[in-house]
């Protein structure tokens, strides 16, 4: 049965028709490689004029009495002692209390779960969670740990409401470091006799950990400069004293500088750009741990 001659040169005479020239479609390249490149050197310059302006009207305050005196009213003699502390025992506690259970929630859902409704359910809520505005956590927070629990407005009442922040960033994360294991690895040590936990523990972590200590360490990164959760449960922006303990009440280095930045004097805002400064490098410290991590598992693994 020979096709229609016609018919054919009819389609073959449409496609040629749609199909742009050569000339057209280098022009389209060239126009959406000049406007991606415009559009990371915008970003890209608009990041480096902040940063160069908080340099510029921080370094001067950056010393060692900076970051060893507590807050003042005067800005010549305020610091951020006690902010700093405050901001080391809540990411500490963040940590210890969102890791063990987001690794554990990733390990049922990809190695012990199987797909059925239930778990579909669970993981469109664990996405949707990802996304939802920090202010919420605060609210949460507020009623559940503060209120219902009778924490106050402690450490450790922050801790665990930011631990709710980022526990599904970890799960997601570790997820994804669990799920890249090849299957083999499950399949060989399952065939020499190993049950499905010694797997999991002793060839499954292990090879998913720089995976799973990225996921933390950028979950760890959004936690540190979150500030929305943290006055919803009732930090304070001005504290005097060290906490003794983890029911002792708190701040951090982002309200110390949204409080500073809210005040009108010039020199209040220099201090709130060093303080910018010793959060920012914090963050560049987290993030080159996790990446040394990362590759000295991957060598070792």
């Amino acid at each position: 049965m020979s096709s229609n001659p016609s018919t054919a040169t009819d389609i073959l005479s449409r496609e040629l028709e749609f199909k742009p020239a050569p000339q057209t479609r280098r022009l389209r390249g060239v126009i959406f490689v000049i406007l991606s490149n415009l559009a990371v050197i915008i970003a890209l310059g608009t990041l480096v004029i902040l940063v160069l302006d908080v340099l510029i009207s921080g370094l001067p305050w950056l010393n060692l009495d900076f970051l060893t005196r507590a807050d003042s009213r005067f800005p010549e003699r305020a610091g951020i002692q006690v902010a700093l502390v405050g901001t080391v025992y809540m990411m500490a506690l963040t940590i210890v209390i969102a890791l063990p259970l987001g690794v554990m929630s990733a390990v049922y859902l990809e190695e012990y779960a199987g797909k059925h409704w239930t778990t579909q359910l669970i993981e469109i809520n664990i996405n949707n969670l990802a996304a939802v505005p920090s202010v919420i956590y605060g609210l949460l927070g507020l009623q559940l740990f503060v209120r219902w629990l009778g924490m106050g407005r402690s450490i450790l009442a922050g801790a665990l409401t930011m631990a709710l922040l980022v526990l599904p960033i970890i799960i997601v994360a570790s997820r994804e470091a669990i799920r890249a294991v090849p299957q083999s690895f499950r399949e060989a040590s399952l065939a020499l006799g190993a049950t499905r936990w010694q797997t999991i523990w002793n060839h499954v972590l292990p090879y998913a950990l720089p995976g799973i200590l990225t996921g933390n360490i950028l979950a760890a990164s959004r936690a540190i400069g979150e500030t929305a959760p943290l006055i919803t449960i009732g930090a304070l922006t001005f504290v005097p004293f060290l906490p003794r303990d983890i029911l002792d009440r708190f701040t951090v280095l982002p309200i110390l500088i949204f409080n500073w930045t809210s005040k009108p004097q010039r020199e209040f805002h220099d201090i709130a750009a060093a303080g910018i400064i010793v959060l920012l490098g914090t963050l560049l410290v987290l993030n080159a741990i996790a990446v040394l991590l990362r590759a000295k598992l991957q060598k070792r693994y």
